[in-house]
């Protein structure tokens, strides 16, 4: 979207409308058409910065039906935080002025499962799989801990902890959810259905998360 900075709730309700229809197999395919490409090209502006894992399955634009210039897109495997994805996601907030930034996990992440299969086995990864597996880590052991067993419960414990994550890590994003400029939330998406539930939210007039 360009022109006017959207609100948080605008926001996250044209990504989850925009969810809706992918699910209801009616998507509207928006802004991606000639005259949207022309349109962005001198300046993008989007509406939601959006950090999900790798996976081939989490294509941002087609899960969300949305198009050119709408989403500002990071992601990594496992959506593990290094500086480069905080520096990304303050670029979003800070110099494009997207009100909302969303971390997106989903069901069977095959970073979860390596995590989960080193803590409980010991099993290593070669080269920088094992950087991946280290940083998904605390979020299993905080799982493990609080007697969770189910692939959901590791998901969404991973989820919360990204959102928290880049809350403590980002000066800048949690002044902007301090100032009630941004949000974050975490959303944690059903790869047999397409649906995408929310898990965790920080910042002002955000919707109930789903119970811990």
């Amino acid at each position: 979207m360009t022109g006017d900075r959207m609100t948080v709730p605008a926001a996250l309700e044209m990504l989850l409308a925009g969810n809706r229809r992918f699910t209801a197999g009616t998507p509207e395919h928006p802004n991606q058409d000639a005259a949207r490409r022309a349109a962005i090209a001198p300046a993008q502006s989007p509406f939601a910065v959006l950090f999900g894992c790798s996976d081939s399955r989490l294509a941002a634009e087609i899960i969300f039906d949305r198009g050119l210039g709408d989403l500002f897109v990071v992601r990594t495997a496992g959506h593990v935080v290094g500086p480069e994805v905080l520096g990304s996601i303050e670029y979003g907030v800070s110099v494009l002025g997207s009100p909302l930034v969303v971390v997106l996990g989903h069901d069977s992440c095959g970073a979860v499962a390596a995590t989960r299969n080193a803590v409980e086995n010991g099993t290593t990864a070669g080269g920088y799989v094992q950087d991946v597996i280290e940083r998904v880590t605390p979020s299993v052991l905080a799982t493990r801990a609080a007697g969770r067993t189910e692939d959901e419960d590791f998901i969404h414990a991973h989820i919360r902890h990204t959102v928290d994550l880049l809350m403590e890590r980002s000066r800048g994003l949690a002044d902007a959810v301090q100032a009630g400029t941004a949000a974050v939330v975490g959303l944690s998406y059903r790869l047999a259905d397409g649906t995408a539930r929310l898990v965790t939210a920080r910042g002002a007039a955000t919707p109930d998360p789903l119970p811990l």
